[in-house]
Formats: structure tokens, sequence, C-alpha cells
């Protein structure tokens, strides 16, 4: 019984979730494969090679590769999923993309966002927001997987020493091409890794408001930035910067919440943080129910004090 971890990586290094996946996969049993699929990728396999508990690396380079699209990604993997009982990809933007096609070309379920293993062939994934738990357990040969990285500790980045082996590229499918890429660039921690989360709600009232109380906070702490659905959709932050259910799940060492009621939308994305300090001034929000420090004041007073203490 063999897993193989679907690598998230820039050509050079490795993204965070890969190792939060490498987790799970050797919760599963087994060894741990990963691979590693791009154009100009050695130094990404080579990163994958060092990670503690991966015993073999796989390097498909190619240029069709490149660009990490779905259908070609998908395609390499299949070509693969023959030697492997669990196939799995952190629930990113990218694993979300990617798996699906895996588990429908292989005709198999796939089995989503989960946060523990049970045992091989059974695994538990939150539904309804996070307040239930369902046990799902999979009779296909194999299991596709996509994991929600903040239900595993990571592994070691360092620590292994797997062989790098290439492996043959798939042809292009040429079923879809990359017309452009924009990316956000930002000297703080990006968003879904960071150790300190510091989030503003619609309490702020404006998005003048929000930069003014929010980015010093964030400063001092050498925080990332994070809101609720309700700032984002009130143009109070970016899309990119929304936490919760249609956002995205963190579960920093910190999280910060700042005039957040706390709807079951945003409790779902951030509710696993190891300490939760909630600042609103309506002491019956809902955030107080899952906070482990919780200040009743004022945030436009609060929090240029806690600023200036700091």
């Amino acid at each position: 019984m063999t897993a193989l971890v679907i690598a998230e990586h820039d050509q050079q290094t490795l993204k965070a979730a890969t190792l939060n996946t490498v987790a799970a996969a050797a919760a599963c049993g087994g060894e741990v494969h990963v691979l590693v699929a791009g154009h100009g990728c050695a130094a990404a396999a080579a990163a994958a090679a060092r990670v503690a508990g991966v015993a073999r690396v796989l390097c498909a380079d190619a240029p069709q590769l490149a660009d990490q699209l779905g259908e070609n990604l998908a395609a390499q993997i299949v070509a693969l999923s023959s030697s492997y009982s669990h196939i799995l990809a952190p629930a990113t933007a990218s694993g979300k993309n990617v798996m699906p096609r895996v588990a429908a070309l292989l005709d198999v379920m796939q089995i989503s966002d989960i946060i523990r293993v049970d045992s091989p062939d059974t695994f538990e994934r939150p539904i309804y927001a996070g307040n239930a738990i369902a046990t799902v357990q999979s009779a296909d040969a194999i299991k596709v997987i996509t994991v929600r990285t903040t239900g595993f500790d990571p592994v070691a980045a360092d620590g292994g020493s797997a062989a790098v082996d290439a492996v043959d590229a798939v042809a292009d499918t040429a079923l879809s091409r990359l017309l452009g890429r924009e990316q956000t660039k930002s000297e703080r921690p990006e968003l879904s890794g960071a150790k300190i989360v510091v989030s503003g709600g619609r309490g702020l009232g404006s998005k003048e408001n929000f930069d003014a109380v929010m980015t010093p906070l964030a400063d001092k702490l050498g925080a990332a930035l994070g809101a609720s659905r309700a700032a984002v959709d009130a143009g109070y932050a970016p899309n990119d910067w929304q936490v919760g259910q249609t956002g995205k799940i963190v579960a920093p060492q910190l999280y910060v919440a700042v005039g957040i009621s706390g709807a079951i939308q945003h409790l779902a994305g951030m509710k696993d943080s190891k300490v939760i300090v909630a600042i609103n001034k309506d002491e019956e929000a809902p955030i107080f129910g899952v906070a482990d420090y919780g200040l009743v004041a004022d945030l436009f007073s609060a929090v240029p004090e806690m600023v200036g203490e700091l």
C-alpha cells in the first residue's frame, strides 16, 4: 500500500500545504511518494526529497506541465495511478481543480477535505460548515483525496533522503492554455500559512477604517491580514483575504478577530486556531463562544491602545 502526494510548488520550492498533505498520506499507512510535475522543477523535486517521511520523489518535467493546468496534471497523475492505493493533494484551489478530474478519469469517488485518517479506507471530513463530522469509508481500489491542511500538523521539511526518479511526461492534452496570471505580492505572510492572523469585520464600518485600524496591528504582530465575508462584500478588503467556509481555512497559532460577529460561515474557517482573541462591543456576539480571550469594547479605541502597548 503506497500513497502518492501531489506537490504544490513554484518550480523552485514546495508550498507549505504539501507538508501537511504528506502527514495525511503517512497516516494512511505504507510508503509515501511525492509527484513534482512542472518544467524546470528540479529544485522543487530536490526539496521534496528532503521532506521527512518521503520514500520516493517522481519528477515529471516538461513544457506542457509548466503551468500545471488541470487537464494536463490530471492526465499525468492518472498515468501513474496504477501503482498507488491513495492519491492525495491539498484542498487548495489547485487541488480542487485537479483532483475531481483525476477521480472522474479513474471512475472513483473523491473524498474531499479530510481532517483525519481513521484507517486506510476510512476518513473524517467536516460538513454543515464544520458543525458535524462525517465518517466516510471507501471501497475504491484507489482513494482520491483532498486534505484540509489545518487538520494535520506538517511534517519536517528537512531530514529525508528520498531518491528522485524522472518519469515520462504525458502528452499535452491541448484542452486548455494559460492566457495570463495575476499574482498578488505582499511582504506579509501568506494568509493560509501564517502563524498569526488578524481579521476585520463589518464592525469597522469602511475600507478607510479597516486600513487605519487593522494595518498597524498586523504590522506590530507580523501577521497576515484577513477579513470576514461581510467585510469583503462591503469592499473593505480584497477577496483573497476572506476567511471562512467560502474563503480560506486557517489555523494559526494566534487569530485576532476585530469587529467580527462570528457567523457560522466565518467560524468554519478559523475555529481550529490555537488561540482566538475577539474584540467586539456586542457581548452577545457568537465569536465569544469560540474565543479563548474576549474583550467587550469599542474596537476604535481598544485596538489603537493594544498597538500602543505592543
